[in-house]
């Protein structure tokens, strides 16, 4: 299986399911993700060093409306959120609304271009 496959498979995984990921692999190569995480942290300035401003990395994903098909955008929300119904609902009820903070500019693209599909609109902050 290729890298990138991997990374889709985990994509298209919800919270939950991400978490019981990460525990089996902490149990099975006896590591912690707590462990890495500093690391994670560390590596990532070093990356966006040629940027401007370290903020400037992340964006904000901001539904304005629901359009039409508000069932469809709501069940897009709870895909790429991994939230229960009644929350992806009450976004979708309380707009304009933030559906993910802090992405980066790639996710926040494809989480644009989901929730544009079903019918809504969304702007990146």
């Amino acid at each position: 299986m290729a890298k990138e496959e991997i990374l889709q498979q985990i994509e298209e995984m919800s919270v939950k399911e991400l978490a019981e990921l990460v525990e089996m692999i902490e149990e099975r190569f006896n590591v912690s993700a707590a462990m890495a995480a500093p690391v994670a942290v560390a590596a990532a300035p070093a990356g966006g060093g040629e940027g401007e401003a370290g903020g400037a990395d992340t964006v904000k994903v901001v539904m304005t409306s629901a359009g039409q098909k508000k069932i469809q955008v709501i069940k897009e929300i709870k895909e790429i959120t991994g939230k229960g119904l009644k929350e992806c609902k009450e976004l979708v009820d309380n707009l304009p609304a933030t559906i993910k903070e802090d992405v980066g500019a790639d996710e926040a693209a494809s989480i644009k271009e989901k929730l544009e599909a079903a019918g809504a609109e969304v702007e990146l902050q």
